[in-house]
């Protein structure tokens, strides 16, 4: 007999409401899947230090995603937890700290991402040095590289191996790295490796600023890799969270449609969004799915489902259904 024991658990007891949603959109998941289409997944927020890569690896591995859409931040932070783990520190009464305990965290250089700290020196530090090595080398030899491909270089060669804190399996970009997934990262600027590259260019480590690729050159490789992909395949959007690493890629129809008159792109082919942000707010990441209908991202007889709820427990749970746990 197969055992399955989440697969059969949510079977059993997720029959209404933000459950019932989840379900219904676990099965698009697969159905999708099984009808040969491929999925890109967006990573908002900060799922990478929620330690999303206890799932999203496997999935990875398993050829269950085929394009990855971030943040500089969880495209770092996946690699940060991979080095430092031991170094994290938990505050599970983050509500209650005061500005002062604050002061002090800061202090100790640890960064707080809501009840996870994450430790300046042994995180951040020791990827920086990696990096700038990359960095400098790629700068005299004039060879430019996208965010993730340093990340995929670093973690490839294994120059970071020796620090490794966790699992590697449990690591998604390493899995993605070996897959030699496509991924974009909007806004790479926003991040910490980002601010550091900065920095780094103000004081003339880097002579030049190009050495890491832009965000409009994202836009193009990606509205390359979406043309070619779906003249074969169709492609599904399963948006974590909300933000440009969701607003980016889905707007790569659009622009094929409109800007460049390719009108025979085929529309994304799923969608389902897992948020709780507030559409009555003017929120673009709460809309409701149809509203992109609009905006010539989706049509009219997409699969479309949205989940109001914590992204940190939903998507495990649904990555769990699809790889059948």
């Amino acid at each position: 007999m197969n055992i399955r024991p989440l697969t059969d658990f949510m079977t059993h007891h997720y029959r209404h409401f933000n459950a019932a949603a989840m379900m219904d959109a676990a099965k698009g998941y697969i159905r999708l899947l099984d009808e040969g289409g491929g999925m890109l997944v967006t990573l908002a927020g900060a799922m990478s230090t929620a330690e999303l890569g206890l799932s999203l690896a496997e999935m990875i591995r398993q050829d269950k995603v085929h394009a990855i859409s971030c943040t500089g931040a969880n495209l770092e932070e996946d690699v940060f937890n991979l080095v430092a783990h031991d170094y994290y520190e938990r505050v599970p009464h983050y509500r209650d700290l005061t500005p002062e305990m604050e002061e002090e965290l800061l202090a100790r250089h640890m960064n707080r991402v809501t009840d996870t700290c994450i430790p300046e020196e042994e995180a951040m530090r020791r990827i920086e040095n990696s990096m700038l090595e990359l960095w400098t080398e790629m700068d005299r030899s004039g060879e430019r590289l996208f965010p993730h491909e340093y990340f995929y270089r670093l973690l490839l060669e294994g120059r970071l191996e020796e620090h490794y804190m966790i699992d590697p399996k449990d690591s998604w970009l390493l899995a993605a790295a070996r897959k030699n997934l496509p991924i974009i990262v909007p806004g790479w600027e926003d991040s910490t490796l980002g601010n550091i590259y900065a920095a780094h260019c103000i004081n003339g480590d880097i002579r030049n600023v190009h050495t890491v690729r832009s965000g409009i050159e994202y836009m193009i490789m990606f509205a390359e890799w979406y043309t070619a992909f779906t003249a074969e395949r169709s492609l599904g959007f399963f948006q974590i969270g909300g933000g440009i690493a969701g607003d980016f890629p889905i707007c790569v129809v659009p622009m094929l449609h409109q800007d460049l008159q390719r009108t025979n792109i085929p529309l994304w082919a799923y969608f389902c969004q897992i948020s709780d942000s507030t559409t009555s707010y003017g929120s673009y990441s709460g809309a409701v799915p149809n509203e992109k209908i609009t905006w010539g991202k989706l049509g009219v007889d997409t699969p479309k489902f949205i989940i109001e709820s914590d992204a940190s427990i939903v998507a495990p749970l649904i990555f769990a259904y699809v790889l059948g746990w």
